[in-house]
């Protein structure tokens, strides 16, 4: 599948302000998964420069820093991605122990994983649902992922909030609705409640449960042998070609389209609009 996205991004002050460097976490990633085709930025005012790095999850940031005083930003990215169909579950495990839950990696993966593992808020009621899941599922892992996936979007109510931090898992279950996030962030915690590593994703994605004129977020969980696997619980379903990954870390923070901040006696404002389509031929 291609998409043609564009993603604009406009910051005003009510008073002139020097801004601080901004980091932007917006570029696609390029894997075997999809492809960048096109890739543009533009930034208004002109910066005095703009550097490019790589993150330890893959992600590409661009970190852009300005002189002078400012009383709008304007960040313009226009893309053409092209995402590569294939079988979810076209992959093999090789640690026998990992198919079934609870496990623990291999002593080299345990430590690389350490991060994708910690529990931030550990809480009984998720630590409960993570136990529902596993019986029901015999506690045979990709059953377990592909039930928890399910589950999540058919017993709460997904709403779209535009603004604030994930609730915490616990808060999204005693609210019985969540946000993109707050599903991802409940599905990190119960796939870590059982001893799988989980990270948070951003990225966009069409589909009738996500609206593509926001980002949208979901998970990607370690297998050995397979790798990194994404899961979107606010469908209920495996990532596919309708999934543009572009940014991932062990928390949503880690995740973040952008990071900056000003100096100045100011008040801001910012609005975004993505747009994501189809190329017409």
């Amino acid at each position: 599948m291609l998409y043609d996205i564009t993603h604009v991004t406009r910051y005003t002050y009510s008073a002139p302000v020097g801004l601080e460097p901004l980091i932007l976490k917006l570029r696609p990633r390029c894997d075997a998964n999809q492809t960048v085709r096109r890739y543009s930025l533009v930034v208004i005012p002109a910066p005095a420069g703009i550097s490019h790095c790589v993150d330890l999850d893959g992600t590409t940031s661009e970190t852009i820093w300005f002189n002078g005083l400012h009383d709008n930003l304007s960040i313009e990215i226009a893309m053409l991605v092209e995402t590569h169909p294939d079988d979810p579950f076209n992959f093999l495990v090789t640690d026998t122990a990992a198919l079934t839950l609870p496990f623990n990696y291999e002593a080299q993966l345990q430590s690389a994983l350490a991060p994708y593992l910690l529990r931030a808020n550990p809480s009984l009621k998720v630590d409960e649902f993570a136990n529902e899941i596993m019986q029901k599922t015999k506690s045979e892992t990709i059953a377990f992922l592909m039930l928890l996936a399910e589950q999540i979007p058919t017993r709460l109510k997904y709403m779209l909030r535009e603004h604030g931090e994930p609730w915490l898992p616990e808060e999204t279950l005693q609210h019985g609705e969540g946000a993109c996030r707050d599903f991802s962030v409940l599905f990190m915690d119960v796939c870590r409640s059982v001893g799988i590593a989980a990270r948070f994703v951003s990225g966009y994605c069409l589909g009738k449960e996500s609206d593509h004129s926001h980002m949208h977020a979901w998970v990607e969980v370690y297998l050995p042998g397979a790798g990194w696997r994404g899961f979107d619980p606010s469908r209920g379903v495996t990532t596919s070609a309708d999934h543009i990954s572009v940014a991932a870390g062990r928390t949503p923070q880690d995740a973040a389209p952008s990071v900056g901040s000003f100096r100045g006696n100011a008040k801001s404002n910012m609005i975004a609009d993505i747009s994501v389509e189809l190329p017409v031929n």
